[in-house]
């Protein structure tokens, strides 16, 4: 049985501290898997597609002979971020420099190099990162030799197909937003619906929160939540890949959001949502669900900036879970703590 010592939280000088968030860096977000955008746009030979990976940029092109390759978005130059958004182009050219490489990250060119003795352009092609789809989904790990995102993803798949078949969605829009709180504080607010029926009043008229039929499973690599609506009883599925990959599957027609939950700093998180549909819904239909999803997102961006407040007010060095109604809180809390080792 658990002791009170077992639920206490992380240090909430976690939550605010920038040493801390070096770390994480380094020992999370640099040797994790993360969901980084839509396969489509790096599906055709030519094409490319940045993203940010818990502050590490990453740069992932298809090749001409149609090789998925992930590097690191940074320049062997100087360190300039080498290119931004989505595209095609026949070469990655730096603006700062004019340094240009070919899609499979080998340096072409870099004026002036001529001159310089034993410039060898073999030495300074781009560093090597890993990516990996899964459906219409495209993931980016930072470490070139991370396992392959299937065993990150476990059984998700096969328990997200039990409500929805991802290569049938179509996607919709994508919708930024973010919040002045840590990102394990924005993590921990999802992974949890102990404050539902206290803070989403909406969410907890459709959807049964009821603490026996709000189901909660932890899994090695991810977190999974399970619930059903009142009137329909249609099941939905809420899940968070380790460590910031967060996805929605509300009860109603197909729906599906994907998107990361990714640090600016120690006290500001960066978000965004992926939105897929069924085909043919009807628009009055998405512009409700839309409706509803942003009222419970304003709802959750004053809860975990509260927390961040409170926490980073150096008062209190721990809380206590409640690991009957937050034991998905414990998990990732143990996950955390795992990859960053004794410290």
């Amino acid at each position: 049985m658990a002791t009170a010592a077992d639920a206490r939280t992380l240090p909430f000088a976690w939550y605010s501290d920038e040493e801390q968030l070096r770390r994480e860096r380094a020992r999370i977000f640099a040797r994790s898997w993360q969901y980084a955008g839509r396969s489509e746009l790096v599906a055709e030979p030519g094409s490319f597609l940045t993203a940010d990976a818990g502050g590490v940029p990453i740069l992932v092109t298809r090749n001409g002979d149609g090789e998925l390759r992930a590097f690191l978005n940074v320049c062997r130059h100087r360190g300039a971020v080498l290119m931004d958004g989505c595209g095609r182009r026949a070469t990655l050219q730096c603006q700062y420099h004019a340094w240009t490489y070919e899609l499979d990250g080998s340096l072409r060119a870099a004026p002036r190099s001529d001159r310089e003795p034993g410039f060898d352009n073999a030495d300074w092609s781009l560093v090597p990162a890993s990516a990996g789809t899964w459906g219409p989904f495209l993931f980016v790990n930072p470490d070139p030799a991370a396992p392959p995102l299937g065993t990150q993803l476990a059984d998700l798949p096969k328990t997200l197909a039990h409500a929805i078949d991802v290569d049938d969605l179509v996607f919709h829009s994508r919708v930024e937003f973010g919040a002045d709180a840590n990102w394990k504080i924005v993590v921990e607010n999802f992974l949890e619906c102990y404050h539902c029926p206290t803070a989403h009043p909406g969410f907890s008229a459709e959807v049964d929160v009821h603490p026996d039929r709000y189901l909660l499973e932890a899994h090695p690599t991810y977190a999974a939540q399970f619930a059903r609506a009142k009137q329909t009883g249609e099941a939905g599925q809420f899940h968070l890949l380790f460590p910031n990959t967060g996805i929605n599957v509300f009860p109603g027609p197909a729906n599906l959001s994907i998107g990361p939950i990714a640090p600016n700093g120690p006290n500001r998180t960066e978000r965004y949502l992926d939105y897929f549909f069924a085909p043919g819904l009807a628009d009055e239909w998405i512009r409700d669900f839309f409706a509803f999803d942003d009222q419970v997102g304003r709802e959750d961006t004053a809860l975990v900036e509260s927390v961040h407040r409170g926490m980073a007010s150096g008062m209190l060095e721990h809380g206590r879970l409640l690991l009957g109604s937050e034991p998905l809180l414990a998990a990732f809390q143990d996950w955390v703590q795992d990859r960053l080792g004794s410290e």
